[in-house]
């Protein structure tokens, strides 16, 4: 069975590794999952400037790969960057942990809302829920307080200050599901999971579990 390749358009080592474990931990069995990171680029893509610069990277990394040995690709930052390139150099599917979540969250008509820690990507964050087609419902986007750098520092302070974003969430929103916007914010996502009586879409497994029908179905959506 050929493996899923998962790419971290950040430059940090550390949360690739992070992700691969919850990807991994998602998988089927005997679904092999493996990693890349971003050669060049920002540790944290919290703004658009460094959501451009990492979609240049994410196409970068995979220039002397042979993506044909893998059943699907996963882009594993939550604005998406370099999908629609991608898909146009890659002859397996490629899919973002962002419309993945989006569309998870939106099954059989589910309102929905956003959590995340990056108030400079709330316009691009917006915008994915409308190129995806679901933006008749979402409830829309909840950020934590304070800088998102200093906030995911500190595992336990990221985990309380998204768990207060997820509770505005769902007590002012009338939000019937909640996506944890962000690969790094993986581990936090799925400690979260049991907490709230809506769903929390954690969008690493979302991706593999998208990625994976895609490959079953032969589904190579291509940049419109």
């Amino acid at each position: 069975m050929r493996p899923l390749l998962l790419i971290n358009p950040n430059t940090s080592e550390s949360t690739t590794l992070e992700m691969l474990s919850v990807a991994r931990a998602s998988a089927p069995p005997l679904q092999e999952v493996v990693g890349l990171t971003a050669a060049h680029g920002a540790a944290l893509i919290d703004d658009e400037a460094k959501l451009e610069t990492s979609a240049e990277a994410v196409v970068d990394v995979v220039r002397s790969v042979d993506l044909a040995g893998y059943r699907g690709v996963i882009v594993s930052a939550f604005g998406d960057p370099g999908l629609e390139a991608l898909r146009l150099l890659s002859p397996v599917p490629v899919t973002g942990i962002a419309e993945a979540g989006i569309i998870e969250a939106a099954r059989d008509g589910r309102r929905f809302s956003i959590v995340t820690t990056t108030p400079k990507l709330a316009s691009a964050i917006n915008k994915k829920v409308i190129q995806c087609g679901f933006g008749h419902l979402y409830a829309g986007l909840r950020l934590t307080e304070g800088p998102a750098e200093e906030v995911m520092k500190d595992p336990d302070l990221l985990e309380a200050s998204l768990a207060r974003a997820c509770e505005d969430a769902v007590s002012q929103d009338a939000t019937e599901a909640i996506v944890i916007g962000g690969g790094p914010l993986a581990v936090s996502a799925a400690s979260l999971r049991w907490r709230f009586p809506v769903p929390i879409i954690e969008p690493v497994p979302a991706a593999v579990r998208l990625a994976l029908t895609r490959a079953d179905d032969g589904d190579l959506p291509r940049a419109s």
